[in-house]
């Protein structure tokens, strides 16, 4: 972990202890807090990369909280439903979000999700970032980017893609990639990476950009090539794999992030109590080691920190997706 990183945590626990002074009432709600179960809501189908790294913290989390935290999958629309859900749930901290960059997707997509991240929500913490990776079934002629644009324009139009859902990050960043490498390919939208998977296993696509975790069986068991990956940086668990970048395309990058969110209005020592504990859990030796072999990166922030992420991710995207007239399908 980096030296900002570990200022970051150290301020995070700092801030803790500053917040459990006898004499705050506020405080005290927080400290009380939880004396039941929490719910976590994954906005997406279980199985997936999200819904994966969320039960993973939940599980550490619980420990650290002294309650269980239960994961429950409220998915459809891109994330669209359980977000929709969380921003209308009580704001007692009972009921938290682990959200997605889908979070500042939709409202650049859709008319009216029923939600504004800064509006609507409370930041809790940033989690981890998802590199994503370019994957062609085994039986599909190429092995490397520069075959792969060859070959996609050779099919005229023919290509098809699998996303986890129309405006999901695997969505945009294959049209971004498209774009970037003047190929043309049709999107077929599934709903949820799991699903997205199985289709590209079973033919019904040529290729698709995935997040690193939930692809590496595939990668493993021979089923599915990775061509390239969409981060800055080679990934540890696919250190033979090159980045988009190191085929001539330096602008290229694109990651899946998460992070935790609770309703607004949600006491503020509440969120700060939920920030320390999942910044605790993220320190675990074993929960780094397991996201480290999923291909995830460890973030961690303070409330104010994550929340500028936010709406930074939130002007970003909006202008991307201006740009790319890109649509939900």
């Amino acid at each position: 972990m980096g030296n900002h990183r570990r200022k970051v945590f150290i301020a995070a626990l700092a801030g803790a202890a500053a917040m459990t002074c006898p004499w705050d009432g506020h405080a005290a709600a927080g400290a009380e807090w939880p004396t039941g179960p929490i719910t976590m809501v994954v906005p997406f189908p279980a199985g997936g990369p999200t819904d994966m790294v969320a039960r993973m913290l939940a599980h550490r989390l619980a420990g650290f909280l002294g309650q269980a935290v239960v994961v429950q999958n409220l998915a459809g629309a891109s994330g669209i439903v359980g977000m929709r859900g969380v921003a209308a749930a009580t704001a007692d901290g009972y009921t938290i979000l682990y959200n997605t960059s889908s979070l500042v997707l939709a409202p650049h997509l859709y008319l009216d999700p029923g939600f504004e991240a800064g509006r609507d929500f409370d930041a809790v913490t940033s989690t981890v970032a998802m590199p994503l990776v370019l994957l062609v079934r085994s039986d599909v002629p190429v092995t490397d980017l520069h075959a792969f644009v060859a070959y996609g324009r050779q099919m005229s139009g023919n290509l098809a893609y699998a996303s986890a859902g129309g405006g999901n990050v695997t969505h945009l960043a294959a049209v971004l990639l498209l774009q970037a490498l003047d190929v043309r390919a049709m999107h077929v939208p599934y709903r949820g990476s799991a699903p997205a998977l199985a289709g590209l296993n079973g033919g019904q696509t040529h290729f698709m950009v995935n997040p690193v975790g939930d692809a590496l069986p595939h990668i493993r068991a021979g089923r599915l090539r990775a061509l390239a990956v969409t981060s800055r940086e080679r990934v540890v668990a696919l250190p033979d794999v090159p980045t988009i970048a190191e085929y001539g395309i330096p602008a290229f990058q694109v990651q899946a992030w998460q992070g935790v969110m609770v309703p607004r209005g949600t006491p503020a020592a509440v969120v700060q109590r939920l920030n320390t504990a999942i910044l605790q859990a993220l320190m675990l030796p074993d929960m780094q080691e397991q996201l480290a072999a999923r291909g995830a990166h460890v973030l961690g922030s303070t409330p104010d920190e994550y929340a500028r992420y936010i709406h930074q991710e939130y002007l970003r995207w909006g202008e991307v997706i201006r740009e790319a007239a890109i649509r939900p399908d």
